[in-house]
């Protein structure tokens, strides 16, 4: 089998007729006829002529995968660059390889629920006249805020394991929706702490407060559509 040095197998790349190579393990794998990995790009996110053996620990399938496909050859070694980290959290992604890709995602989900139950629970209030329902709608606000600084926090950190902090576009636009999601939380939950009757009574000042309050879903869904299309992107018809 041939030995293949990085710049190498950096020309497999598929592009302009050529076939798709990747190493995993210092294996080189032909995954030409593999219907994900057309034009040379898996899932829109990984490029074929790549060493790809840190990113498939952390892959959501096993890398058994590569079974399917024809060995072709070795990659020479040469000293793997990564993103410069503590020790002790370098060595416990290496234990642990999930701790490189999975902790915005774990987390991202609780401030988009508890979003839009402040929307959801403060509108049944005004239908329903119920105080518990606006009582709810205050405690999941306190969530959100609370829990989108979290997403926030492991949102860099994601971009920093597996982007290098490289500008994406994706990550760009959820960056600053996420810091103006945080800032309308929060001057709805202190408006709300220091005026427990906001909503009480129509007048202006109510009615900026719901269009705030309603302003909350729509923004956390581009934030998480966004986010979707890194993780599951797909292809125009």
């Amino acid at each position: 089998m041939k030995t293949f040095s990085v710049e190498e197998l950096a020309e497999y790349n598929g592009k302009d007729g050529k076939p798709c190579y990747i190493a995993y393990q210092g294996k080189v794998y032909d995954v030409s006829e593999s219907r994900l990995w057309k034009l040379g790009v898996h899932m829109k996110r990984h490029a074929a002529g790549n060493d790809l053996t840190k990113y498939l620990q952390a892959a959501p399938h096993e890398p058994d995968v590569l079974s399917r496909y024809p060995q072709i050859g070795t990659l020479r070694k040469t000293p793997m660059v990564e993103p410069r980290i503590p020790q002790f959290l370098s060595k416990l992604i290496k234990r642990y390889p999930m701790l490189r890709r999975h902790p915005h995602p774990m987390t991202v989900h609780f401030p988009i629920v508890l979003m839009f139950s402040t929307t959801v629970f403060n509108l049944l209030y005004l239908i329903t006249g119920i105080r518990s329902f606006e009582t709810t709608a205050l405690n999941c606000l306190g969530g959100g805020v609370l829990f989108i600084a979290v997403a926030t926090g492991t949102g860099f950190y994601t971009w920093w394991m597996n982007y290098l902090l490289r500008p994406v576009r994706a990550v760009t636009i959820k960056r600053r929706v996420a810091i103006i999601l945080l800032i309308v939380a929060i001057i709805v939950f202190i408006w709300r702490i220091t005026n427990p009757n906001v909503l009480n009574d129509i007048d202006a000042g109510s009615v900026l407060y719901l269009l705030l309050v309603l302003s909350l879903a729509p923004l956390v869904t581009v934030n998480g559509w966004f986010g979707a299309s890194l993780t599951f992107p797909y292809e125009k018809e």
